[in-house]
């Protein structure tokens, strides 16, 4: 076949998203801002459903850390970058908490002799921690170790920065639809064993039955995506997670910690992830369980005696934190690919089935890869192609 008689292609003309979490959001801002959208000849409408709050589940309540050591390489390369050019563009720093953080692992002994581990570039006078890190019990460290060098560890307000990506589309005229997806609708092809994408069929907040006709839908949906697509081989896990407003300000550290500490004739071993926020705010998360998944984010059940432990764990080693403000204890699912590259989520096209497209299973650096994703999907959807990255281990045929 020569050049000529390819047929070249056509983008779609009507878009549902499905799912407001950070992968739908950025999505649609990528979408709303490609060049064929300011074409008078080419009418796109994007159309956002979503089934519970904005940012509902592990996009409003994760951490927020954005690394460049994160995984997978290929889309932390295309990621991390957008995350820098999204921030200067629309004032991150000041609208969803960009800010460069410092990352590195602790481990102590609370209520033991703390020993010195080795010394790390900038440690200061206790020996193992730096110079600028206020916030832990430096009588109780054993050893810190940095993970990243400077300028690889960012980090976000995963609430602020969702919920800013969706005001930032909605001002481009992408609209959103609140109801939960029940079912796509398919068309067979009259020519071949394929089938294409027709519509969604939904539930509205007052329960009643509504429909989108569709020419290309993207299922962003989390660990819920296989309600709508049994296939696809991702689960989720429940974390539990508490911010704090410390007593004192606290300087900008994620640390990954493991420390030890006498509970009666017992020893307790604690492993929270904490991250200093902007605004004098602090994250901190604790290991997830197997608690089977719920119909949607706004059913997802908090166990305050996860939480609890939190508030005990990381005010042992923390007076700052100890003598804070418990602002927040929250819970919600992140989801797991079972199959398929490890580590990996699935991206692109669904093969046999026309203009169905997944976004789905992110683990917990769906903040971080959310960029490099909706990029390459608004590439893939509008252009034919993703060329800002190699995604080709991604692709959905690589999982089902």
């Amino acid at each position: 076949m020569s050049a000529s008689e390819i047929t070249p292609y056509s983008p779609p003309k009507d878009i549902v998203i499905i799912g407001a979490g950070i992968i739908g959001c950025t999505s649609a801002y990528y979408l709303s801002r490609h060049p064929l959208l300011s074409s008078p000849t080419t009418p796109i409408k994007i159309t956002i459903l979503e089934a519970g709050d904005i940012a509902g589940g592990a996009s409003g309540k994760a951490g927020g850390l954005v690394a460049k050591w994160a995984y997978p390489k290929e889309l932390v390369d295309a990621s991390f970058a957008e995350h820098v050019k999204l921030a200067k563009e629309h004032g991150g720093a000041e609208r969803w908490g960009w800010r460069m953080v410092a990352c590195g692992e602790w481990r102590g002994r609370v209520g033991g002799s703390g020993k010195k581990g080795k010394t790390p570039k900038g440690a200061g006078e206790h020996g193992v921690l730096p110079e600028d890190l206020d916030w832990v019990e430096s009588e109780a460290t054993e050893a810190y170790e940095p993970m990243a060098e400077d300028g690889e560890t960012a980090q976000v307000h995963p609430y602020l920065f969702t919920a800013s990506m969706l005001a930032l589309a909605q001002e481009k005229g992408v609209k959103l639809v609140e109801g939960r997806a029940t079912s796509i609708q398919y068309t067979p092809s009259e020519d071949t064993k394929d089938r294409y994408v027709s519509g969604v069929k939904y539930v509205d907040t007052n329960g009643v039955d509504g429909f989108l006709p569709v020419d290309t839908i993207i299922l962003s949906a989390g660990p819920w995506t296989p309600t709508l697509l049994p296939q696809a081989p991702i689960s989720g896990h429940r974390a539990h997670s508490i911010t704090i407003r410390p007593s004192h300000p606290v300087s900008a550290y994620a640390l990954f910690t493991s420390f030890t500490y006498p509970i009666g004739t017992r020893t307790r071993t604690a492993t929270p992830e904490i991250y200093a926020r902007p605004n004098n705010e602090v994250y901190a998360c604790a290991p997830g369980d197997d608690e089977p998944l719920p119909k949607g984010t706004k059913d997802v059940l908090v166990d305050e005696k996860v939480c609890d432990q939190l508030v005990k764990d990381v005010g042992v080693m923390s007076k700052r934190l100890r003598d804070g403000e418990v602002t927040a204890r929250q819970a919600c699912y992140l989801p797991n690919v079972n199959s398929g590259p490890r580590g990996c989520p699935i991206v692109g096209r669904v093969e046999g089935v026309g203009g169905l497209v997944v976004a789905a299973g992110h683990t917990c650096w769906g903040i971080c890869n959310a960029p490099g994703t909706a990029k390459a999907i608004s590439e893939l959807v509008m252009d034919g192609e993703i060329t800002c990255a190699n995604l080709s281990r991604l692709a959905p045929r690589n999982f089902f």
